[in-house]
């Protein structure tokens, strides 16, 4: 089983930049594709970006493409996702989830643990 724990979001200015970490318990965190989501209120929750175990792949929501990165450090048991020019329209609460299968890095439904979410919120 593996637990985890968000943080980093916050307040920030349109334009801005916050960077979220998600650590994660257990010492098979390697055995995981990662994934962020988000949910804005009233809204679904939607994929944001994911990365394959060894952190070779990414993948990223149209939206978020060339403004977002995700990046793990399996020493530290440990993915980030790394937000720039932030807008608006991705205030939401981030959730990061793990997965073990190989497929389905998009769909919310392919996930296996979830952490508690951080809200992160950007003003006009």
């Amino acid at each position: 089983q593996v637990q985890l724990v968000e943080s980093g979001g916050g307040l920030v200015q349109a334009g801005g930049s916050l960077r979220l970490s998600c650590a994660a318990s257990g010492r098979t965190f390697s055995s995981y594709a990662m994934g962020w989501f988000r949910q804005a209120p009233g809204k679904e929750r939607e994929f944001v970006a994911a990365i394959s175990r060894t952190g070779g792949t990414t993948y990223y929501a149209d939206s978020v493409k060339g403004r977002f990165a995700i990046s793990r450090d399996n020493a530290k048991n440990t993915v980030y996702l790394q937000m720039n020019s932030l807008k608006p329209e991705d205030t939401a609460v981030y959730y990061c989830a793990a997965k073990s299968s190989t497929t389905g890095n998009m769909d919310v439904r392919r996930y296996d643990y979830w952490g508690q979410g951080t809200q992160a919120t950007v003003s006009s």
